[in-house]
């Protein structure tokens, strides 16, 4: 019998790499004739649904703290919204996924408490880190998963003592114990994720490591063209334009370079890097781009570059890029390494801008087979390989 199944995150749009998760997840559910609603943040940008009179109002941190704080400890009008949603769907299976400060981990207790299972996909290391990202100052820092008292200490957050208190009483609030007594699975989307939550001390029998997928749209794109062996002279990068990102060091590595980088994609770093590197005719800024823009400009590439100095976890600009065709060079950090192998990409030190430069020269002369490369991205990353998986752990 088809389960009933909600999926939960903070936002219903093309936001960021949960948003990206959630709406390939749904499409994937729908295709195999699940009942499926989506809860998430009452947001101007979300699509449309059916179920949007179930949403939560919006949290603007910046304008309403005591509702924002009120919000991360699941108070205010999140309980009696989600009662609703499950009152109304009544889910068999509740997917969380961003559900932290937009919407609040009460969630996973109150469908635990409602008889549904819960099945929580990790998207970033918010349950072994309060700061969510594991730096410190630009450095790596894993100092919080003994201590959460080290995100005051070293104000984490923001650099604000108020902001690093707040996340360190959230993650009291929400303990490793309280989440794992509520929620049936762990989704990490790396065998990296994976590690680092056991190293957090969570379960390892509720750990499950599941690659992310493609969209069964996506699928068929690539599916129904031909893979495009005559590339054009250029690299490029997708992503958002923020410090943990690298995008800064890719950028100043490319300046000295004679090879053609395109960037996609926006953040907080976008104007400061337009102003700096402006003057170098080989760095084009390409802003937003659709999915179909980005498809494209992946599909053209020689090679697409992922230079992270964060614990990345399973991210969608690597298995677009090889669904694609296209090899990577990446940094060996996080869940990045895992997904390279000598046939579709290089593996480079992180932060480190010599051996950056290297792997930018090695893969642009380098004789890569496109076609093998998709082949093989298609078939580890399809939706039929993780809906197999999924359908295990939905029916217990």
């Amino acid at each position: 019998m088809k389960k009933r199944i909600l999926i939960v995150n903070k936002f219903y749009y093309r936001r960021g790499g949960d948003c990206v998760y959630v709406l390939n997840l749904e499409s994937l559910l729908k295709s195999r004739g699940h009942d499926v609603a989506v809860y998430a943040m009452d947001y101007p940008d979300n699509l449309p649904s059916q179920w949007s009179g179930h949403f939560p109002e919006e949290v603007d941190f910046g304008k309403d703290k005591v509702k924002g704080v009120s919000r991360i400890f699941g108070y205010g009008d999140i309980k009696d919204s989600f009662a609703r949603m499950l009152k109304d769907f009544r889910p068999d299976v509740v997917h969380l996924n961003n559900i932290h400060s937009y919407l609040s981990p009460v969630l996973a207790r109150m469908a635990s408490e409602f008889g549904a299972r819960v099945v929580w996909t990790l998207h970033d290391y918010k349950l072994v880190c309060p700061s969510y990202s594991c730096l410190y100052k630009g450095s790596v820092c894993e100092e919080c998963f003994d201590n959460p008292l080290a995100v005051i200490k070293k104000r984490c957050m923001k650099d604000s003592l108020t902001a690093s208190v707040l996340a360190y009483a959230e993650a009291k609030a929400w303990d490793k114990e309280r989440l794992s007594e509520w929620t049936d699975v762990f989704l990490c989307p790396s065998r990296f994720m994976s590690l680092k939550m056991e190293e957090g001390g969570f379960p390892p029998a509720k750990l499950y490591q599941l690659y992310n997928f493609i969209s069964p749209e996506m699928i068929a794109h690539y599916s129904s063209r031909k893979v495009n062996v005559e590339r054009q002279d250029y690299y490029c990068y997708v992503g958002r334009l923020s410090v943990e990102k690298g995008v800064r060091t890719l950028l100043k590595v490319a300046s000295k370079l004679p090879y053609e980088l395109r960037v996609a994609g926006t953040g907080p770093l976008e104007e400061e890097l337009r102003k700096e590197f402006s003057a170098f005719d080989n760095i084009k800024f390409l802003g937003h781009r659709t999915l179909e823009e980005i498809q494209e400009l992946f599909s053209n590439a020689r090679f697409s570059a992922v230079p992270s100095e964060w614990y990345e976890n399973n991210p969608f600009s690597v298995i677009e890029s090889l669904c694609g065709g296209t090899p990577f060079i990446g940094a060996d950090i996080g869940g990045i390494p895992e997904l390279a192998n000598r046939k579709n990409g290089m593996i480079f030190t992180s932060g480190d801008a010599k051996s950056l430069q290297f792997a930018i020269e090695e893969a642009w002369k380098h004789q890569w087979d496109y076609a093998e490369i998709q082949q093989n991205a298609l078939k580890k990353f399809s939706p039929e390989q993780h809906y197999t998986a999924l359908d295990k752990i939905y029916n217990g």
